[in-house]
């Protein structure tokens, strides 16, 4: 029992190291890139801010996690990898946030950052077979496992990007994801992940303050990509690693929400005949605040639908398969008719009236 209770409260501690640390150098950050004109222009449609707002505050959600691993976690062939890897990634996006880089130039310099942690042995080399009636429980990935684990990491790198487009929305679904992870890595036994992912947790909190609507400063993706690198490889070293059943689900149930709406965007994008990389307006976010929610409704209602998943990660973990799906299932009932109710109200709030009676002005309530 001592040791359980020293082991929560090293979490802990990594915790609160790196909020603190994130916190104080947030505004730091925020007077360097105004000093090296890393700011954040509103110049079409995509934007939802109206003034010129900096960016590169991933930076300091970076600093508070670095620190923070330093001093709890063990040094290990892996954490060198992931860690090598996140400069990388972290000083790819400093020089985007200031000069808008090329997209194939960064997915190069992604797949590099990418290869380095899976060359420090962050792998998935044993996943559990999705297919419940094969006699076959796990899928050994063999030679497959590098360029499965590369593919991986870049992806989530780029999901936690795209879904970035709200105030506090990455940074607000990263710290739900990250939490989940942290309860999954404490309920296996796990302390390693636990330490690293409460640093994360902690970078996050510290800096969410700032980002939350109206936001001081954005992440850019200095912290977007950052974020997703991160969360993609520890979910490589504390998940995909268990050969059970939530080797397999667990991680896209945590990253349920940018992995939607990054592959629906690449559809979407594809079926038009455009690049999947190009930009559009037509993310999950976007989505919401053109059916008239506001920024924060928005947001509040990811954060919602990302800790319904969490949730359900949770309880995939500990209760099983069937307690997990039917948790999901009634949450996403009890979400539906919470929706539904709330765009109805929304609906009567912004000029709709019965048929029977003479209609006003219709205004639409958009930001």
């Amino acid at each position: 029992m001592n040791v359980e209770l020293q082991k929560i409260g090293m979490v802990a501690a990594a915790l609160g190291v790196a909020l603190i640390v994130a916190f104080i150098l947030t505004p730091v950050v925020k007077v360097l890139a105004q000093k090296v004109g890393a700011v954040d222009v509103p110049k079409d449609n995509r934007r939802m801010h109206d003034h010129p707002i900096p960016r590169m505050g991933g930076l300091a959600i970076f600093l508070g996690f670095l620190i923070s691993a330093l001093v709890f976690v063990q040094i290990t062939p892996q954490l060198r990898g992931m860690l090598l890897g996140a400069v990388i990634i972290v000083v790819l996006g400093i020089f985007d946030d200031i000069y808008s880089l090329r997209a194939s130039f960064k997915f190069v310099v992604q797949i590099v950052a990418a290869l380095i942690a899976v060359c420090s042995g962050n792998i998935i080399q044993i996943i559990s077979n999705p297919n419940v009636f094969s006699s076959n429980p796990y899928w050994d990935l063999g030679w497959l496992a590098y360029p499965v684990t590369v593919i991986w990491i870049v992806a989530i790198t780029n999901a936690v990007n795209l879904i970035d487009g709200l105030d506090g929305l990455a940074c607000g679904v990263t710290t739900i994801s990250s939490m989940t992870l942290l309860v999954i890595a404490l309920v296996v036994g796990e302390p390693q992940v636990a330490f690293l992912v409460a640093a994360l947790v902690g970078g996050c909190l510290g800096f969410l303050p700032y980002n939350l609507n109206p936001a001081k400063i954005f992440m850019g993706d200095t912290g977007s990509t950052f974020l997703g690198f991160v969360l993609a490889v520890i979910s490589v070293q504390g998940l995909f690693k268990l050969y059970t059943i939530i080797s397999f689900v667990v991680p896209f149930l945590m990253l349920g929400l940018p992995i939607f709406d990054t592959a629906f965007a690449f559809i979407r994008r594809i079926a038009h005949g455009q690049s999947p990389m190009h930009a559009d307006r037509s993310h999950v976010h976007h989505r919401l605040i053109d059916m008239g929610f506001s920024q924060k409704q928005a947001v509040a209602v990811l954060y919602i639908i990302s800790a319904i998943l969490g949730l359900s990660a949770v309880v995939l973990t500990t209760g099983g398969p069937e307690k997990a799906m039917l948790l999901l299932l009634a949450l996403c009932a009890a979400g539906a008719v919470a929706g539904r109710i709330f765009l109805h109200n929304n609906e009567k709030k912004n000029g709709a009236v019965p048929e029977d009676r003479p209609s006003g002005d219709g205004k639409e309530d958009g930001e």
